[in-house]
């Protein structure tokens, strides 16, 4: 599998990351890697992968200059960020209220900015991008880039659902996508939002050059029993321009990766034709099941077979036969660290790196 032949002093611990979100998951271990774990990531997008992920391979990049990630509580970056500050309005200017005990943001109900999609033009006030200080995020942020990380940069609110959920509220937003009425209209301002995005993925690669390695766009599309629209909505109403944006985004030979939660089985079709490369499903939706069938179309974060109360000796082998199951060629995945943090124990992620590496 690997165009570098496998050396022992690899297995040496090189550092440890605690887990961001469950303090009782044992730290996990980082190999020491026989390249950059930047190169190890864009290797694997290019289908010649050295190792399979573990999940620390990538870095999060949300800077505080695109004011969404302060409306939404969730900056990361180079300087701390005040919390204090976290809430307020985006970059259309809704108005975001901070929960402190949720760790994140929403938007008021009951008072939409847009009730009617065909009013678009005449409520919404588009950013002026160019305005932000992008010389100042850059200065700030190169060294905190300079991890030999694959740094994902992070869309919060993307252009298409999620950014509709904010100007007219779910109710309105669900019911614009299936109303004759309003639907050339959405289909017109998605035609805007995207062309929007796509300048400021050209302002971040500008700013950002190699620091970054791609894009995580939100854009949540279902519940956790199932999705919130049928594919064919789906399909008419949103794939389109999102095939614009990550068009635009590999053109840059950048990472286009989705993020969407809920039960979205049914969509993952819709997300291939959208030209995603990689998107993390929930724990709700059958990911080993999606690989088979899809696995070899979009890389895939597939859940882990560990039995409860594995040993160490038991948990090394799941990961390699982790590798073995889900890790084939022209048929990569990542493990699915995200939602299933205890079941990728530092034995598994050993037995997987010497698997994948062999």
């Amino acid at each position: 599998m690997s165009k570098i032949p496998f050396n022992e002093n690899e297995m040496n611990i090189a550092y440890t990351v605690p887990n961001l979100f469950d303090p009782t998951v044992p730290e996990s271990p980082a190999w020491t890697y026989p390249q950059s774990e930047k190169d190890a990531i864009q290797e694997l997008y290019a289908g010649t992968p050295t190792w399979c992920p573990s999940g620390l391979e990538t870095g999060l990049f949300a800077p505080s200059v695109i004011p969404d990630n302060i409306a939404r509580g969730f900056v990361i970056e180079g300087i701390p960020y005040d919390m204090a500050k976290y809430g307020g309005p985006d970059m259309f200017g809704v108005e975001w209220e901070y929960v402190p005990v949720a760790g994140g943001s929403m938007v008021r109900p009951g008072a939409p900015l847009l009730e009617d999609v065909n009013d678009w033009r005449k409520i919404l006030k588009f950013p002026n991008i160019d305005e932000w200080d992008w010389d100042a995020s850059g200065r700030e942020n190169y060294k905190f880039l300079q991890n030999g990380k694959a740094n994902m940069l992070w869309f919060l609110n993307g252009c298409w659902y999620e950014r509709l959920v904010s100007f007219m509220d779910f109710e309105g937003a669900v019911v614009a996508l299936i109303d004759d009425e309003q639907k050339d209209a959405l289909k017109e301002l998605f035609a805007e939002t995207t062309e929007l995005y796509c300048r400021l993925v050209d302002r971040c690669a500008e700013t950002y050059g190699d620091g970054i390695s791609g894009f995580t766009v939100h854009d949540d599309w279902g519940s956790q029993r199932a999705p919130f629209f049928s594919p064919a909505v789906g399909e008419e109403m949103i794939v389109p321009y999102m095939r614009q944006l990550t068009d635009h985004i590999k053109s840059k030979g950048l990472i286009a990766d989705l993020h969407s939660c809920g039960s979205l089985e049914m969509q993952l079709p819709n997300f291939i034709k959208a030209g995603w490369q990689s998107w993390c499903p929930m724990p709700m939706n059958p990911t080993q099941k999606m690989y088979e069938e899809y696995g070899d179309k979009i890389l895939l974060h597939v859940e882990p077979d560990l039995p409860e109360g594995a040993s160490e000796e038991e948990q090394e082998k799941a990961g390699e036969e982790f590798v073995r199951n889900y890790f084939k060629p022209g048929k990569y995945c990542f493990p699915n660290t995200t939602y299933f943090p205890k079941k990728v124990t530092p034995a598994f992620r050993k037995g997987m790196y010497r698997a994948s590496r062999q």
